[in-house]
Formats: C-alpha cells, structure tokens, sequence
C-alpha cells in the first residue's frame, strides 16, 4: 500500500520536516525501556495472544456471494467457509465487525454427516472483532468443515472494508463502492479469518444491477441474469425484481491473505492494454477503471503499469501469475493505493494525468506509484509477510524496487537514485531521530497499533537499508537474493530472516548478522569523524534530535558501511562495527575524503568544523570530486546535526551559502527544506530576525528565478523544471516582491474571466496559494470555487486550490477555511487544509485551539482512518515555544489517544526539538545573520 504522503506531493517536501507524514506507532514514554521489553519477548505471539485467533481451525476456501445495491447503498452476503480442523475444538472463532448484522449461521461438518443450527450460540465480541461460536459438540482433527453464514451491512462513507464512494453527473450523486481491506478491514466487510497468515481460496460471486460493472481479484467466469433462485441466501430481498439484476462470478483465486482480497461494482468506464510475457510469452489484458467523468486521464497509468510488468518479472525470474491485472481509480480513498491482487486500487490524485493540464510532479507521481503497486504484486501477494509485525518486508521492498530500480529503467531522466535521498532517506533519517519512534520490525499488539506502523520507518527506512545492503553486495546479488527468496516462498508467507537467507545464499556473506541491528533495534548511528596522523577516527552513537542519548539509549552497535570516497575511489569494504576505530587513510589532512560516498548509508556524519568547511569549499566547486548524492548529504547532515546542537547553527548556513552556484535541483531541494525550516521555528521571533532569514533565502533564490523565469520552454529537463517551481515557492514564500507581483499577475486573468492560461501547469501550487497570501476574498473565493467544482481540470487543480485556502492572512477567510473544514472537505481531503493552515504562521495556533475544540468530532469523523493521527500531529509539531510542549501534554492527559499515541508522540518530540534548537541558537542565527545579510 502506498502511505498517503506520497501522494501529496512537493508542497510537503518543501515545507514540512517529514517525520510528521505518516502513519506511526505508538510507544509508552519510558521509549526504550518499552521498546527493549517488547524485543526480548519470547515471541511475537506472546503479545499479540489475546487478538490473535486460535490456531485450531485453518480456512481453506470461501466461496462468498454478495448482493451490491448502490441505490440503497446496502449490501447482502453469504459466505461459505471451508475449513480443516488442526486441533480438536468446540470453538469457532472468526472476525466480524459491528456493523456486519448476521443472519443466520449453519455449520456443515463431516463428522455428524448433517446440518447443525447453532445461530443460538453465537456472540459478538466488539473489543476483539471476533464473532464467536459454542458448538454443542466437538469438532475432531482432521475433520472438514464448512460454516455458512448469511449477513448484511451498510455502504458507508469510511473509506474502509465495503464502502460506497461517489461522482457528480448533472449535479447528481452517483455512487460505486469498493473495498479497503488493509491491514483488517476485511472484517468489516465479511465475517473471515483476517490476519495474513490465513491464506486461503475465493469464489467470489457479486449480484448488481445491469448497468454496473463488478470487478475482483481474479477475471469473471461469466455474467448471468438474475433468477428468483439468486437471492435465496438472504431474508432481506424484499420485492427485488431479478430482472433488474445480473449474477458475475469470478474466476477462484490462488492462496491469498484476506487483507488483498478485493472487489467492485459501478458504473465504470475501463482503458485497456496488454503487455507479452517475456518469461513464457503469454500476452495478459491490462485495464484501467474510473468513473466517466475521469477515464480520460487514466491512460498514463494504464501505460506504466503495462511498461513495468515485464520488468518485473525479468528481475525475478517469475510471472506475473494471475491472468489478468485492473486498476480501479477511486474518488474517496484514505490512503494513496492499495496492491489487491489483481484489482490495484488508488486516488485520483495518484493514477490520473492529463497531458496537457497535469505537470511533471503528476507525471512522476502517477508511473512511481503504479510501479510500487505492481511490485506488490510479487513482493506482498505471491509471498507474503507472516503478520503484520514484517510489514516493512512487504512496503520498503516496493519503495526500493518499485520506485528506484525499476523507474530508473524507464524514466533515467528523473535521477531517481538522487531522488530516494531526499524522498526517503533523509525522511527516515527524520523520524528515527525521535525518541517516539519505532524499529523496522517491531511486535504489534491489536489493530490500532497495526494502523500506525504504516510509516516512514516501515516504507522508507525500510527501503535505505535494503538501498545500503544493495550498496554494499552489489545490486544484481541483491536482487538475484530476493529472487531466491521468492522462489523459495512462492505462495506463503516469509519472516524477515527468510529475506536475509535469499540475500546471503547469492551473497555468500552473512546478512543476517549484519543487518538485524538496522531492522531490530530503533535508531540509528551518528559517525563523530577526527583525522589523526595516519588515517581517520570513528566513533558511532545513537542520533537523537533532541540531544546526546542517555547509556541506555546508547547501547546498539550497528555494522556500518563507512563508503569511503576519496576523489573517483570509493571504498566499500570497510565497516565500523564497534564502539569505535580508527582506519587508515592517506594524505588525509589534504584530500577531499569523506565517508558516506553516494549516501548510501543510513547514518549522519559529523566533521570537525575545519572538514566540514573544506567539504564546503570542494562541494561548490563546478568541477567538485563529489557526486550529486554527495552534496545532498552534504547539505542535509549539515542543518539536521546543527538543530540537534552537535553544532551552531550559523555553520550550517555558512556551508548553504557556500553552495549558492549549484546546478541541480535536488541539491536546491534540500538547501530550500533547511531553509524553510529554520524559517518556520523562527516565525515568532523579531521581525528583523525573520526579514534577515527571508533575505537569505531570497539572496539564493531569487537569482535562480531570473534565470529559469516562469514559463517552460521546449526541451526543458525535468531538473529544470523542477528548479522553477522550486525557486519560484521558496522566492515567494521569502516575500521577493518581484516574484509575488509576477504570480498575482497571472492569477489575474483567471480571477477575472476563468482564463488560466497564464498559469503553468507545474506552478499551480505556488501561484495558487502566493495569489491567496498576497490577496484578498476574491483570491481565495476563486480557490474555493475550484475545490467545489465536481470536475476541476485534474486533481492537481483542486489540491493546489485546497492548499491555498489555507495560506491567506486574512483573520475572517482563516475562520471561513476552518467552517469549511467541517462541512465542505471530503475526509480523504482534510490533510490538504491542515498542512496550509500548519505552514502558515498567522494561523498556525489558531489550528492547534481548532483542533483542541473539534478533537471529539475529529475522532468520530475518522475513525479507523489513517489519516486522524497525521492531522492531530499536524495541529502542534509546528510549535517551537517552550510551554508548547506542557501544553500539548497537559490537554491530552486523560483522553484515550491510543489509536493515534504515536502521532502524538512524535509530535511531542517535534516541539520538544524545535524549541530547544530556537533557545539554543537563537542568538547564534541573529549574530550569522547581522554579519552576512
């Protein structure tokens, strides 16, 4: 699945710390003691005994019939489940949800050669979600058993299990449904065995009206009229008419995990294709699904997906094995895309691209995202993780594979190797910094906890250390590793280890002893790097953004890859794998050496200040030794150690404003997030204070403005223009006159007469929320015009429209955006306000009493969604004054806020280290700023 982060796009890449992005987990506030208590539990079953169901039966086919009404937005069921029984029992325990009403129940079993009514003798225990049944006898080892079970439920609007979403034809509504079932929502939709490890076959039949389409994981067999026979399983038919109604069933499928079973009715339009097998050159149909109103704009990820497939199945020797693989383009969805196999399921914003309306962040957003489901469809589906505590097998694979690897084999233009750096790796780097965060592969304990590992350190520390290990093997044994691995598990499901077998068969070393520290234990290492006369000391110790770790904190040694570059040469058999050693190095007071070559390691490094100074004066150099990747690091580990106070602040933006020549865009990226950074911490202090941190950022970019200007011209790279949005946003953002006056000229037009021809398609954001800023109601009337309309251009339209609302400075359109928050966003939407009004500093705190005020409402409004601990987090993690923190503590005292405890966590820690670098520094910054602005 895809975290909704990755599909919000460059307006948080610039403007936010990303360790306040996604889905989290939650931890007790003595952190490592907690943490450490969980890693030396006798096994992973142990804490999750009482959520898990007993072992005693093993399901091995559903066959699940379901009446879809989307007038009613209703639904009717029947499942028949197959099971054996492993261990004898009188129990039967499966999961169901609340607003699943059972019907009846009947068991079948080989035992008593008859049909037993236990509908008596069920109950519903809403804490565990499990639907529990006291047979009056018991069932024996080896028996066959099929349990029966007719039920309704509601086509609801939360975004999870069998839910009903929407479109707009003649200022109608007309709803579709479809399903949600990651990680346990497939309860929510049929009474089932949910946990991963269950794998078992679907018959799946839907009953619909005429004039829909069904979908499922696997292709219809056959699509049949309705008889009066058809709604016989359900006491609930009423007076339907059959004619009005036809049955699809669907072919069955291989062993699959509930969580990917997935299906779909309504009125859809498709685009199809097809790609050739380049293992057994079998040719399977690809189609991509979405509403009438959208289909248009589906083509791009129709080709993509078509594009990748055979590149897949070349990197791991398998083929792709169902006959065929949908995309369903979905108008209400909580997360960004889901992997169901055979039936990829997504938001508009990550699957719709219209050639001559959408830019290139929609370009790459669409080919990256449906190139990480297709991975899935391998790494996750054919083999799967064994519980939830190996998500990150499943998700940091396809963040690798599936938006590194593979994309640079069709699209190299887009450097996206250099790119991973900033989209993850620093992004990992951010999170893992907190005290609040997590290891790679930690136990979980219930669904809450389950929800909120969906994160930076699953998806994207997760895929920097599979980058480093790929780094230090080689990245074809690497790869031949996974295919081993999944050959080996072809069907089932996999440890962690497993993974590490794969890797260490092609590898011939032991990977396991070398990467257990990165996946087990939470945290990473800070390399603290002194010359000596022969060669180079090194010491590794815990990084924390909010200071030196305490002895307990501090007890993980990691095997750490030092990459040593001096000029072309990069070492790459040297490790660190104590406390500390010393290595030799030639010429090592003259050189331009530094470890960590391409960044490839998942730590930071600390120079001395005279090092850090000479890599400054080596990296803006035209001709510098050092690599793009390099200098990315560079930048980065520079400002993030500065904030954490293992340096001044003002050394930091001495080594920025050495780079102010710089060619590539990712290098500006990462200077511009600093900036934008210090700016926000910063955004309560003097006026002068923030005049002199603006003028800064205008001295660097707006000079990159004038060069690249506004408009695209012929032939431009994506390097540029990616450099023009970002120079233009971040001059704007830093109040250059010159760049507002340009962007609330080309708002004109559209103000005026609905003309947006002025506007490039890749400047929506920044000319839409700089025209709101520097304007009035008019400007941001218009914006709310375009997020109301049911059809705006392409989704980059409305998002840019729902980011400006939240940017004016006007007290009264602030509150207008807060009412509209509550009854005018879709909940899929609510991040896209929240993220403005956070970034702005007039209504940064008015957000916070906001949200204090609506917390309940809040709750209840996304419940169960991934999405309401990123927008509670969301509320404070911009604060930086030293009482922010008690506050924040004190309001959540006694609320229950385990279903978001990590969110809130982490945000605690984010203001705990924002204010302590602005106590810190405060005074350092103004003198760098009065001497060099």
């Amino acid at each position: 699945m895809l975290p909704l982060r990755r599909a919000l796009g460059n307006h948080f890449r610039l403007k936010l710390k990303s360790n306040f992005n996604r889905r989290q987990l939650h931890f007790c506030c003595s952190h490592v003691k907690h943490h450490q208590h969980l890693l030396n539990a006798s096994s992973t079953k142990t804490i999750m005994s009482e959520f898990r169901l007993p072992k005693s039966l093993k399901p091995i086919n559903y066959d699940l019939k379901l009446k879809s009404d989307l007038v009613d937005c209703n639904y009717e069921g029947l499942v028949d489940i197959q099971f054996q029984v492993k261990q004898s029992t009188d129990l039967i325990s499966l999961h169901s949800h609340k607003n699943i009403k059972i019907h009846y129940i009947n068991l079948y079993t080989n035992s008593i050669k008859q049909s037993q009514s236990i509908t008596p003798d069920h109950s519903f225990d809403e804490k565990l979600e499990r639907l529990n049944l006291s047979l009056p006898f018991n069932l024996n080892q080896g028996d066959d058993v099929t349990l029966s079970i007719s039920f309704n439920s509601t086509l609801d609007d939360s975004m999870m299990g069998y839910y009903r979403s929407s479109y707009k034809q003649d200022d109608k509504d007309i709803y579709y449904a479809l399903t949600q079932h990651e990680p346990t929502a497939a309860r929510k939709s049929f009474p089932c065995l949910d946990e991963p490890i269950l794998k078992a076959t679907y018959d799946i039949s839907i009953i619909h009206r005429k004039d829909t389409v069904a979908l499922s994981n696997m292709p219809p067999i056959h699509s049949s009229p309705a008889t009066s026979d058809t709604f016989n399983y359900s006491k609930h038919s009423g007076s339907t008419n059959p004619d009005e109604w036809v049955v699809t069933k669907f072919e069955k499928t291989p062993l699959i995990s509930s969580y990917l079973v997935a299906w779909a009715n309504g009125h859809f339009k498709h685009l199809e294709s097809s790609y050739k097998s380049p293992i057994s050159g079998k040719v399977r149909p690809l189609r991509i699904y979405a509403t009438p109103d959208l289909i248009n704009q589906a083509k791009l990820g129709l080709d993509a997906k078509s594009q990748v497939l055979p590149l897949y199945e070349k990197i791991f020797d398998i083929e792709y094995p169902l006959p065929k693989l949908d995309t369903l383009v979905a108008n209400d969805f909580d997360a960004g895309a889901m992997e169901n196999w055979g039936l990829i399921t997504g938001r508009t914003s990550v699957y719709l691209y219209d050639d001559k309306l959408s830019g290139l962040d929609a370009e790459k957003r669409v080919v990256g995202v449906q190139s990480h489901e297709v991975s899935h469809q391998w790494f996750g589906n054919v083999v799967t993780m064994a519980d939830w505590h190996g998500l990150w097998l499943n998700e940091a694979f396809a963040t690798l594979v599936g938006e590194i690897i593979v994309i640079d084999r069709i699209r190299p233009e887009w450097k996206v190797y250099s790119e991973f750096i900033t989209q993850h790796l620093h992004r990992a780097l951010d999170l893992d910094a907190l005290k609040s965060s997590h290891p790679i592969q930690v136990p979980v304990k219930d669904p809450a906890t389950i929800n909120q590992i969906f994160d930076a350190i699953s998806y994207s520390k997760g895929g920097s250390v599979l980058r480093m290990l790929s780094n230090m093997v080689g990245e074809e044994t690497f790869l031949k590793g996974v295919s081993i691995y999944l050959k080996k598990h072809l069907y089932g499901n996999a440890e962690t280890q497993d993974l590490w077998n794969g890797i260490a068969e092609a590898a011939g070393i032991d990977v396991q002893a070398i990467m257990d520290p990165w996946t087990l234990k939470q945290g990473f290492p800070v390399l603290t790097v002194n010359e000596s006369q022969n060669g180079i000391q090194v010491r590794q110790d815990r990084f924390l953004s909010t200071g030196k770790p305490t002895a307990e904190e501090n007890e993980t040694e990691w095997h750490v890859p030092l990459f040593i570059r001096q000029g072309d040469h990069i070492d790459k058999t040297v490790a660190l794998n104590k406390r500390q050693a010393e290595f030799a190095l030639s010429d090592v007071s003259s050189s331009n050496w530094k470890l960590n070559a391409e960044t490839a390691g998942v730590y930071r490094v600390l120079y001395s200040p005279e090092r850090l100074a000479k890599l400054g004066i080596e990296a803006s150099k035209s001709d510098s030794s050092f690599s793009l990747n390099d200098r990315i690091g560079l930048v980065n580990d520079a400002f993030v150690l500065a904030k954490a106070g293992n340096g001044p602040t003002s050394g930091a933006l001495g080594f920025i404003s050495q780079l102010k020549n710089e060619k590539e865009y990712l290098v500006w990226s990462s200077m511009a997030t600093s900036l934008a950074n210090l700016s926000s911490v910063w955004c309560e202090e003097s006026l002068s204070v923030r005049e002199k941190i603006d003028a800064l950022r205008r001295k660097l970019f707006s000079p990159l403005v004038k060069q690249v200007g506004f408009d695209n011209k012929e032939g431009d790279s994506p390097d540029v223009l990616q450099l023009r949005e970002l120079s233009i946003a971040s001059a704007a953002a830093a109040n250059d006159k010159a760049v507002v006056q340009e962007i609330k000229r080309r708002f004109q037009p559209l103000l005026e007469k609905d003309d947006d021809s002025l506007i490039p398609n890749d400047l929506l954001r920044v000319i839409y929320a700089q025209a709101v800023k520097h304007g009035g109601e008019a400007e941001w009337s218009k914006c709310l015009e375009i997020v109301k309309n049911p059809n705006p251009p392409t989704p980059m339209h409305k998002i840019a429209a729902m980011l400006a609302l939240g940017s004016t400075k006007h007290e009264e359109l602030i509150e207008k955006t807060f009412d509209f928050i509550e009854h005018g966003f879709k909940n899929q939407d609510l991040m896209y306000p929240y993220v403005a009004l956070r970034n702005n500093p007039i209504s940064r705190r008015k957000l916070w009493e906001y949200t204090k005020a609506n917390l309940n409402k809040l709750e209840k409004r996304l419940e169960g969604n991934f999405s309401l601990g990123r927008l509670i987090s969301f509320s404070f993690d911009g604060l930086a004054q030293p009482n922010d923190v008690n506050e924040v503590e004190e309001f959540f005292k006694h609320r229950d806020t385990s279903k978001y405890s990590s969110s809130l966590n982490q945000g605690l820690d984010a203001v705990k280290g924002n204010s302590q670098w602005l106590a810190r520094d405060k005074k350092d910054v103004e003198q760098w700023l009065e001497k060099n602005i």
